[in-house]
C-alpha cells in the first residue's frame, strides 16, 4: 500500500510542515463531524494534507488509522489486512484486534466479520481514514466497505477521502444525520488562505498579483501551490500572475496527469473540442463534437469532481475550471490546430439559433469571420438595445479591427449608439451621418433593418439633446415603420412603439409639459411590461416616479413607483444606470421636505454615483438640482452655489432650456439672499428672459429678495400669480413657502386679515407629508407665528413643531431673553383616552411625523391627526410637547429619562421601545 496519493494532493509541500495552511474552519467540522465523513473533492483539493494536519493539530495520531488505497485496487484480501494493520497500530485497536495474515482462501467478507467482532467491545475513540476511496475497483469491496460503514461500533469513526462520490448506500447515514460532507466549496482556499499559503512558501506577491490568482485557480489548493512554488525567485510577479493558466508548466503536467489522461476517450474527445467555450451544455457539445450523449458525459465529470461545474440546478449548463480550460486550450491547439476556427464558427450558429447572441458574435470574432460577426451583431443588437445591454454592445464593439468597424455601415450605426450611452454626443452625430452616407453599401434585404437602427439611435439622440421637434419627428416615423407590413419579420413592432413613447415622455418631462408626458410614460411603461422588455419598463417607470412627485400629494405615489424602480434595477443589475438616479432622488426630495437630511444625503450620493460625463445631461442636471435643495435645507448656501455651477455647464449640452436647470437656478436665488447678497441677487434676475422670470419658482425666489430689500409689495406682487395658480409651481410643497412669503409680505404690508389667511394656507400644504423645511428656507419670526398661527388644533400643533426648529432670536442668550411663559396649572384629565388614542399617544414624544405614525400603525394619516385632536382636547393643551408632559404627569407615559428621580409609572408604554422612536425627551418636536 503507497502511504498517499502521491503529490497529488499536495504538490511541493509535505503534510505536517510547516508549508502548511492551518485551517481550523475545517479542523472543527473534523472535530464534530457525524460518525462518517466524506471529503469529495477533484485532484490537488487538499484533502490529504487537510487530514494529516488535522491528526497532527488534535494530536489524534495513536487514535487515527490511516490507509490509502492503490491505484485501481481489486484485491479484497490485500485491503482489508491493511486496514487490520492500520487499526492494531492504534492505541485502542492494539488491546483488541488480532493479527490476522494473509491466505489464498482468505475471504474479504470474513476478515470484516472478524473486524466487527474484534471491534464490538471499543469504548474509546478511534477513527478510520481511508485515502483515495476512489481507487477501489471491485464491487465486492465497496459492498464490504458499506458492511462495516453500517455495522461498526459507534465509537468507530470513519473519513473516506474521495476525488467523487462512491455507491456506498450512505443516504441511510444522511437520513439520520450520521453523515458529515465536505465538498470542493468547502475545500477552496479564501482569499486570507491563499496569502497563508503564498507567506508558507517564502513567497509573498503584491495584492493584486495574489487577487488574480487567487481568482484564476478559484481557490484550488493545487494550482495556488504550484502558483507559491513557480513564483518563487520569478523576477516579475506581476506579469507571473496575469500569465498563469492552465498552460503553465507545473499545472499542465499535473493536469495532464492526474486529470485529463484518467478521463475515457468519449470525455476526452467532449472536453477537448467544447474547450473553445465558456459554457457547455449537452446539445451545444453534440454539435461541436459530432455525437451524441453530450449531456450525460457532463454530469458524469460532474459527479466525478471531475473539473467540471454546473452552473444551474436542472445540470444542463457546465463549465470548466479555468485552469483545466487553459489546458483543454493549448492542448486543442496542439492536436487540432486546424479545427479551432471551425469549432469556433459551429458554436456561433448553434448559439445565434439558440438565443444567445452575445456568445455567438464572439464566436464568429474568434474565428476570425468579422463578416459573419458583424451580420449577427446588427442582426441582434436592437433586443441588445432594448434590454438595456449597452455594456455588452461596447465589449463587442471593442473586439472588432478598427478598419472593419470603419468600413461597414451597421456597426457604424451601432457605435453611434454605443457613444451615446458613453455621452459623447457630437461622435455619435458624425457616425450616424457616416453610416447614412454608406447605405448604398449595405445589402438590399438589409436596409429595412438598417434605415430602423439609425432612426433609433437618431430617437435617444434627440431626446439627451431635447430637440423636441427632431424627437418628434422622428417618433413618428418610426410609429410608422413599426406598423409597415414590410418590417414586420424584424419582430420590433411592439418594441418601436413602447420605445418612442417613453422617450417622448421623458422629453415632455423635461420640457415642463407634465400631462402628455405622463400619459406617454404610462402607455410606454406598460406596454413593455407586456412585451417582456424589462429595461424600457424600468425607464418609463423612473421618470413616472418623477411626474408622481409634483402631483398635488406628491410623495405617495413618487416613492412608490421610485422603490419599484429600485427592485427592477436591483433585479437586473442596473442600480448605476441614470434612470436608477431619477428613482434615487425622487426619494430624496420627499426625505429632504420632511427635514430627514441623512436619509436624503444617502440617496443622493446614490444618485451622483450614476452620473457620468454627458450621459443623460437632463438626468444629471436633476440630481444637481436635488443636490442643491439638500444644501439649501441644510444651511450651506455656498455649496448651493457651486451646484449651481455643475448644472449650468451641463445645460451646454443641451438644444432647449429645462426646468431643472431653472429650479436650480431659483435655489442659487433663496442662497444669495439668505447669505445677504442681493446685489448679485438683483443682478441674476436682470439677465433672465421675461419669460424665466414669470416661472413660478423664480417669482418665489424674487419675493425673497424683495423681503430681503424692505419691499413687501414687490414680493407681494411676484407671488400673486404663483397663490392664484395662474403659474404653477412644482412640487406642491413649494406652495407652503410662497404662502408662507406672502404671510410675510402681508404682516409688514399691515394686512393682518391676508397674512394670517397666507399662514393658515401655508400649514395646511405643510401637513399634507409633514414637510416642514418649507419654513425653514426663509425662517418666520416666533411673533409671526404667534400672531397668525391658530390656537388650537392641528395647525397650532404643527405650529409648535416649527417653533422648536427655529433659531434661537439674536441676543437672547445674551439678554436672557425668552418667551413668554406659560401659566403654570396642574394636570387634569378632561374625559379617559380610548385604547386607539393610547396608541398614537405612545408615538407623541418621538420624532415620528403624523404620516410615520399611520405607516407605523398601518392606519390612515386622518385617523392618527383625529386622534391627536381629541387627545389635546381631553388632556387641555394645545401643543404637542405640553401633551407629552400632561400625559406624563398623569401617568399616561413613561416619565421622561432626563427627568431627575422619575418614578417608575406602572404599565405606562415606553417611548423608547416606540418603532422609529429617536428619543423621548420634550424637544423631540417633528410634524403631525
Amino acid at each position: 500500500m503507497r502511504t498517499s496519493s502521491g503529490a497529488a494532493d499536495r504538490p511541493g509541500l509535505r503534510p505536517g510542515t510547516g508549508g502548511v495552511v492551518s485551517r481550523p474552519g475545517l479542523f472543527e467540522l473534523l472535530r464534530t463531524s457525524a460518525r462518517v465523513a466524506v471529503l469529495s473533492a477533484p485532484a490537488g483539493s487538499g484533502k490529504t494534507v487537510l487530514l494529516r494536519s488535522w491528526i497532527s493539530a488534535e494530536g489524534l495520531a495513536g487514535r487515527v488509522a490511516w490507509v490509502s488505497v492503490r491505484t485501481d485496487e481489486r484485491d479484497p484480501q490485500q485491503f482489508w489486512l491493511a486496514v487490520l494493520g492500520a487499526l492494531r497500530r492504534t492505541v485502542p485497536g492494539a488491546a483488541l484486534m488480532r493479527e490476522l495474515t494473509a491466505a489464498p482462501a482468505l475471504d474479504g467478507w470474513a476478515v470484516v466479520e472478524r473486524l466487527l467482532r474484534d471491534l464490538a467491545p471499543l469504548e474509546d475513540r478511534v477513527w478510520l481514514v481511508i485515502d483515495d476511496v476512489h481507487e477501489l475497483g471491485s464491487a465486492d469491496l465497496l459492498r464490504q466497505l458499506e458492511l462495516l460503514v453500517l455495522r461498526a461500533p459507534p465509537e468507530l469513526r470513519f473519513v473516506l477521502a474521495t476525488r467523487h462520490d462512491m455507491r456506498l448506500g450512505l443516504h441511510r447515514l444522511r437520513l439520520e444525520g450520521e453523515l458529515t460532507e465536505i465538498r470542493p466549496a468547502d475545500l477552496r482556499f479564501s482569499l486570507a488562505e491563499a496569502r497563508e499559503l503564498f507567506a508558507a512558501a517564502g513567497t509573498a506577491p503584491a495584492e493584486p498579483a495574489l487577487v488574480m490568482l487567487h481568482e484564476r485557480t478559484e481557490g484550488w489548493a493545487a494550482g495556488l501551490r504550484l502558483a507559491a512554488l513557480s513564483l518563487a525567485g520569478h523576477p516579475d510577479p506581476a506579469r507571473f500572475a496575469a500569465e498563469f493558466s492552465g498552460s503553465e508548466r507545473t499545472v499542465a503536467e499535473y493536469l495532464l496527469a492526474e486529470v485529463l489522461e484518467r478521463q475515457s476517450p468519449e470525455a476526452r474527445h467532449l472536453l477537448l473540442r467544447t474547450s473553445v467555450l465558456e459554457r457547455v451544455s449537452g446539445p451545444l457539445a453534440d454539435a461541436l463534437t459530432g455525437g451524441t450523449g453530450g449531456e450525460r458525459v457532463l454530469q458524469e465529470l460532474e459527479a466525478a469532481n471531475g473539473f467540471v461545474v454546473s452552473l444551474d440546478a436542472a445540470r444542463s449548463w457546465f463549465r470548466c475550471h479555468h485552469l483545466f480550460a487553459g489546458l483543454l486550450q493549448r492542448e486543442l491547439r496542439r492536436a487540432a490546430p486546424e479545427e479551432v476556427d471551425a469549432l469556433h464558427r459551429a458554436a456561433a450558429r448553434w448559439l445565434a439559433d439558440h438565443g444567445r447572441p452575445a456568445e455567438a458574435v464572439r464566436h464568429a470574432q474568434a474565428a476570425n469571420d468579422w463578416t459573419a460577426a458583424a451580420r449577427l451583431l446588427a442582426d441582434h443588437w436592437a433586443g441588445l438595445h432594448l434590454d438595456g445591454q449597452t455594456a455588452t454592445v461596447r465589449a463587442l464593439l471593442a473586439r472588432f479591427p478598427a478598419e472593419v468597424r470603419a468600413a461597414d455601415a451597421e456597426l457604424a450605426v451601432l457605435a453611434a449608439g454605443d457613444e451615446l450611452a458613453a455621452g459623447s454626443l457630437v461622435e455619435a452625430e458624425r457616425l450616424l451621418a457616416l453610416a447614412a452616407r454608406r447605405t448604398d453599401s449595405v445589402p438590399v434585404t438589409r436596409r429595412g433593418r438598417l434605415d430602423v437602427q439609425i432612426g433609433m439611435v437618431r430617437l435617444v439622440l434627440a431626446r439627451q439633446r431635447m430637440n423636441l421637434p427632431a424627437l418628434a419627428e422622428e417618433a413618428q416615423r418610426l410609429r410608422a415603420v413599426a406598423d409597415a407590413p414590410d418590417t414586420a419579420p424584424l419582430g420590433l413592432g411592439g418594441d418601436l412603439h413602447a420605445l418612442t413613447l417613453i422617450n417622448l415622455g421623458i422629453a415632455e418631462h423635461w420640457g415642463g409639459h407634465r400631462a402628455e408626458a405622463e400619459t406617454h410614460l404610462a402607455q410606454g411603461f406598460k406596454l413593455a411590461r407586456r412585451l417582456g422588455r424589462p429595461y424600457l419598463e424600468f425607464l418609463g417607470l423612473a421618470h413616472c416616479s418623477s411626474i408622481a412627485s409634483v402631483r398635488a400629494s406628491p410623495y405617495t405615489g413618487a416613492e412608490e413607483h421610485a422603490r419599484q424602480t429600485i427592485e427592477l434595477a436591483r433585479r437586473h443589475g442596473w442600480t448605476d444606470e441614470p434612470a436608477a438616479g431619477i428613482a434615487y432622488i425622487t426619494l430624496a426630495a420627499g426625505m429632504i421636505f420632511r427635514r430627514r437630511h441623512e436619509e436624503a444625503a444617502d440617496w443622493v450620493r446614490r444618485a451622483e454615483r450614476t452620473v457620468r460625463a454627458g450621459v443623460e445631461p437632463m438626468t444629471a442636471m436633476a440630481i444637481r438640482y436635488v443636490r442643491a435643495l439638500l444644501e439649501l435645507a441644510r444651511g450651506r448656501d455656498h455649496d448651493v452655489l457651486a451646484t449651481f455651477r455643475a448644472a449650468e455647464r451641463l445645460a451646454g449640452l443641451l438644444d432647449a432650456p429645462n426646468w431643472p436647470l431653472m429650479r436650480t437656478r431659483a435655489l442659487r436665488l433663496h442662497a444669495l439672499v439668505r447669505l445677504g447678497d442681493t446685489g448679485r441677487a438683483e443682478r441674476d434676475l436682470a439677465e433672465m428672459s421675461e419669460q424665466d422670470r414669470a416661472r413660478g419658482e423664480i417669482r418665489m425666489a424674487e419675493a425673497a429678495l424683495r423681503l430681503a430689500q424692505d419691499d413687501p409689495h414687490a414680493a407681494s406682487t411676484a407671488l400673486a400669480p404663483v397663490l392664484s395658480g395662474a403659474v404653477p409651481v412644482p412640487p406642491t410643497t413649494w406652495l407652503a413657502h410662497a404662502h408662507l412669503l406672502e404671510a410675510v409680505a402681508r404682516d409688514a404690508l399691515g394686512d393682518p386679515a391676508a397674512a394670517g389667511d397666507a399662514m393658515q394656507r401655508a400649514l395646511d400644504i405643510a401637513a399634507i407629508d409633514g414637510a416642514l423645511t418649507a419654513f425653514l428656507f426663509h425662517p418666520p419670526t416666533r411673533q409671526l407665528l404667534d400672531r397668525y398661527a391658530p390656537d388650537g388644533g392641528e395647525q397650532a400643533a404643527l405650529a409648535d413643531e416649527i417653533r422648536g426648529l427655529l433659531p434661537a432670536q439674536p441676543g437672547a442668550a445674551d439678554s436672557g431673553a425668552t418667551e413668554p411663559p406659560r401659566p403654570a396649572r396642574p394636570p387634569r384629565l378632561l374625559d379617559p383616552p380610548t385604547r386607539s388614542e393610547i396608541r398614537v399617544l405612545r408615538y407623541l414624544p418621538t420624532n415620528l411625523s403624523a404620516p410615520e405614525i399611520a405607516r407605523e400603525l398601518s392606519v390612515s394619516v386622518s385617523t392618527v391627526r383625529t386622534h391627536v385632536r381629541h387627545l389635546f382636547t381631553k388632556l387641555d393643551v394645545r401643543r404637542r410637547t405640553d401633551a407629552v408632559a400632561v400625559a406624563r404627569a398623569l401617568g399616561l407615559l413613561a416619565p421622561s429619562p432626563d427627568a431627575p428621580d422619575a418614578p417608575d409609572a406602572p404599565d405606562a408604554p415606553d417611548a423608547g421601545a416606540v418603532p422609529g422612536a429617536a428619543g423621548t425627551g420634550e424637544d423631540q418636536r417633528l410634524s403631525l
